[in-house]
């Protein structure tokens, strides 16, 4: 059996088109994860392709292809399997667009996976094997989390900063109301055997690891066990958390022990009014600055995420964001417009209160305003946007930042060139806010959805590019 598994990219994110530049892509952990739970008495071949590191090419012998999908890249990912089944090949599409939005992912797949497919995936390749393959494929994620090592050896190693990212635990306790986590995948908050995790980190030949636990701090006693386990391995690690981390000592100390160099934290608002309205209210506001020190005086630089959008937002957050990240010396900021993915409590909101501007989902990539704000227009808030990623990537806030923090400087410095060359080419990327007439007449003359594969076009099919309602192969993260 020959198995073709991809995973497309929106404009931003895409090779050569885009603007998200190697220093700041890790690799992963979906297509090469797929590949590991391909039964081994298929004798299977199996081949990658990642559209934001390599252009796609679809001139392949293949049995099989599978296609990953989140929402952004949805409609994409529907051109491209449409091609493809075209050509003849069988489409299967899973993902979090596919598991929120699964009847639309069935229009363009002879099979769609729902949710999480460490079960179902290869249930799926043993059916199709056999000749009785099924329209849909769904399993249950229980509380242990059993996972092959990944196919790393299968991925162009040399398009990444590093291949060593690894998953822990799975899934958030929290239901953020904006986020597609709990929509897609509520209830769910899995841990992976501890003597696993070790095992697979035993394998990375540099001694360092990215991990993409969205909420790995959550269960104390599980991060602490995991931590305690890795101390001996003498590695040096990234990951995600929440500020919980901070309010933790014993926690804290064993993540700086077990070599944790740097942290992702969503803090998303410098407003408590806003994190208690989105669900989150276990952020305190009040408190970012002194948590950012206390991360920073165990030598954990952060990468601090905020969202613009909310209904609590006027035009004076973005100075007011701004001001605090160099202030805080925020070591990496990222921003985000508040984007309501298909399936979320903000979308429903915003549909019932005839807020959404379109339902195009190749704008639904948190850097195009898609609705109506309550305190500004979105023109606006597009604009404050772009301002607040050039605000924090002059070279005066650069180095006021890193030097400040003086956490991992060198590696600090090179992530903060390659947001700097985003930040000032995001405009040409998101130029503009669309509404629905305006995206619909783009999409009839073929100028605003275009696939562009090596040198061919595919304008999208009408399905995809027309007002529809839909969300993202089971994402494995």
């Amino acid at each position: 059996m020959r198995i073709q598994l991809i995973q497309p990219a929106g404009e931003i994110h895409r090779h050569r088109s885009g603007i998200f530049k190697r220093s700041l892509r890790y690799a992963p952990l979906t297509l090469p994860t797929l590949a590991a739970l391909v039964p081994d008495e298929l004798e299977a071949e199996i081949a990658l392709q990642d559209e934001g590191v390599q252009p796609l090419d679809l001139e392949f012998e293949a049995d099989l292809v599978g296609l990953s999908a989140i929402t952004g890249t949805a409609p994409r990912t529907y051109a491209i399997a449409d091609e493809l089944r075209a050509r003849g090949h069988t489409v299967v599409i899973g993902g979090v667009h596919a598991t929120l939005l699964p009847d639309e992912a069935a229009q363009h797949a002879d099979a769609v996976v729902v949710s999480y497919a460490e079960e179902s995936w290869p249930r799926l390749l043993r059916d199709f094997a056999t000749g009785r393959l099924q329209p849909r494929y769904f399993a249950p994620t229980g509380r242990v989390l059993n996972v092959p090592i990944a196919r790393r050896d299968l991925l162009k190693r040399n398009r990444y900063v590093t291949t060593n990212s690894i998953e822990a635990t799975r899934g958030c306790p929290h239901r953020c109301e904006f986020c597609a986590v709990p929509a897609a995948w509520g209830g769910i908050y899995a841990h992976r055997p501890i003597a696993d995790v070790i095992a697979e980190l035993e394998t990375f030949e540099k001694r360092h690891a990215v991990f993409i636990d969205l909420s790995p701090v959550e269960d104390t006693r599980h991060a602490k066990e995991l931590y305690q386990a890795m101390i001996p391995l003498g590695i040096r690690w990234l990951g995600l958390a929440t500020t919980r981390i901070a309010e933790d000592e014993e926690l804290l100390r064993l993540a700086a022990r077990s070599g944790c160099k740097g942290l992702l934290i969503g803090f998303e608002s410098v407003d408590q009014p806003t994190l208690d309205g989105i669900q989150k209210p276990f952020h305190r506001a009040g408190r970012f600055a002194e948590i950012v020190k206390k991360l920073h005086d165990h030598g954990i630089a952060i990468q601090g995420c905020f969202v613009f959008g909310f209904d609590t937002d006027d035009e004076s957050v973005f100075e007011r964001t701004v001001e605090f990240v160099d202030r805080a010396k925020i070591d990496l900021p990222r921003y985000a417009v508040m984007t309501p993915f298909p399936g979320t409590a903000a979308y429903r909101q915003l549909q019932r209160e005839g807020r959404l501007l379109h339902e195009n989902w190749s704008l639904y990539d948190v850097e195009h305003v898609v609705f109506q704000p309550r305190q500004m227009s979105p023109e606006r808030l597009q604009e404050g946007l772009h301002w607040a990623w050039q605000q924090s990537y002059r070279w005066r806030s650069i180095f006021s930042r890193v030097l400040g923090s003086r956490c991992l400087v060198p590696l600090s410095l090179s992530l903060n060139i390659g947001y700097r060359f985003y930040a000032k080419h995001l405009p040409e990327k998101a130029r503009t806010v669309y509404r629905d007439e305006e995206f619909i007449a783009a999409a009839v003359r073929g100028q605003t959805l275009c696939c562009q594969m090596e040198d061919e076009s595919f304008p999208l099919p009408a399905a995809a590019a027309s007002l529809q309602t839909t969300l993202p192969i089971s994402n494995l993260p």
